[in-house]
């Protein structure tokens, strides 16, 4: 037997077009039509699930919402709606709860065919954005005195069948319009048990508190404090290098020079001690090729007199020195940096800076 897959349909002229991923064999047979039930019945939940989300959200936010766009998928919703400001995390769990009282409550689906669309608007019915009606419409109601919209989509007999809805997103899609992702079903249900698996693997991690909340709360503040212990002997071991520096520093007509190798504990260390040296030693030359944490970065801090005095620019002798290890980088014209991949070349970097110190200030 040959099996054709329907990608979709549309109405054309009054006649179901079904558009298929193949031809037929042979257009004279007779067709069966079957559909992947599993997967209808959760497009059916998440789309009769949008419904009660749009009543929800007008309810809460105000009348002002209205649909800009919807995406009704087996796995998924996701409903964009105008509104001026991200909604609160009250706010959010206020159009959940009403969603899912309504799922609760059962709530029998009432479809109007053919229905004249004059006498669907005084019903109050809802029209959707970017669909286009005839003179004859479809109605679906979830209670009258909830939610009423123009559709021709598939829906659940009565909402008891969504079983159960959840927000897991809310953000910006353009200016004045909002985006929800939720689940329905079984969808929302696996969602909730993996959040529950998580927060049991933290309990377990955090040897099972009676308070979750206070135990990760402690654990971060623990964590700012030796945040801030790091910090400071990052600082203090900085200060003790410069030092060391200042002491290393030769003289070569009237120049201060600082060409080294140094181990320091991040980049802004790297930074930071380049400046402090450029105030306390002017006029500098400097090129500290810098081990942090494994990883090779050049530093280069020229005082602004060599710079004009000796046509000198840091971006260009930092690109030139970058090369012994592996790397590159740039700047301005009196400091610049640049990191690489081969930390065994940092000594290169010192013998040509010096090299090149040596060959441009000795006379």
């Amino acid at each position: 037997a040959e099996t054709l897959k329907v990608l979709d349909t549309r109405k054309e002229n009054d006649l179901i077009v079904h558009f298929t991923d193949k031809l037929p064999q042979a257009t004279d047979q007779v067709f069966k039509a079957s559909i992947n039930t599993q997967r209808r019945q959760n497009i059916k939940n998440n789309h009769s699930a949008t419904h009660l989300l749009h009543a929800a959200l007008r309810q809460v936010l105000g009348s002002h919402v209205q649909q800009k766009g919807s995406l009704v998928a087996p796995e998924l919703l996701r409903f964009d709606f105008s509104h001026f400001a991200k909604m609160t995390p009250e706010e959010i769990r206020q159009v959940e709860d009403i969603v899912n009282q309504r799922v609760r409550m059962n709530i029998a689906l009432q479809e109007q065919r053919n229905v004249p669309i004059e006498q669907a608007k005084e019903q109050g019915a809802m029209a959707l954005f970017g669909e286009k009606y005839g003179d004859f419409v479809r109605v679906i109601t979830f209670d009258k005195d909830y939610s009423v919209e123009l559709c021709g989509g598939t829906h659940v007999p009565a909402t008891g069948h969504i079983g159960y809805f959840k927000i897991v997103s809310e953000g910006s899609v353009a200016a004045g319009v909002r985006r929800i992702e939720a689940l329905t079903a079984t969808a929302a249900n696996n969602h909730a048990q993996e959040q529950e698996d998580t927060v049991q693997q933290l309990k377990e991690l955090l040897k099972n508190p009676k308070d979750l909340l206070k135990a990760v709360s402690g654990l971060m503040e623990e964590r700012n404090q030796m945040g801030k212990s790091l910090e400071k002997l990052h600082q203090e071991q900085a200060a003790r290098i410069k030092e060391s520096l200042i002491g290393q520093a030769q003289q070569k007509n009237g120049v201060n020079a600082v060409i080294t190798k140094v181990e320091l504990p991040d980049a802004d260390s790297l930074k930071k001690l380049s400046f402090e040296l450029r105030q306390q030693l002017a006029p500098l030359y400097m090129v500290l090729a810098a081990n942090i944490n494994g990883k090779p970065q050049v530093a280069i801090m020229l005082s602004d007199d060599l710079v004009e005095k000796h046509q000198l620019n840091a971006g260009q002798m930092v690109r030139q020195l970058a090369k012994h290890i592996q790397g590159g980088g740039g700047g301005q014209a009196f400091f610049a940096t640049a990191g690489g991949k081969n930390a065994q070349g940092l000594d290169a970097v010192v013998q040509a800076a010096t090299q090149d110190f040596e060959a441009l200030f000795t006379s």
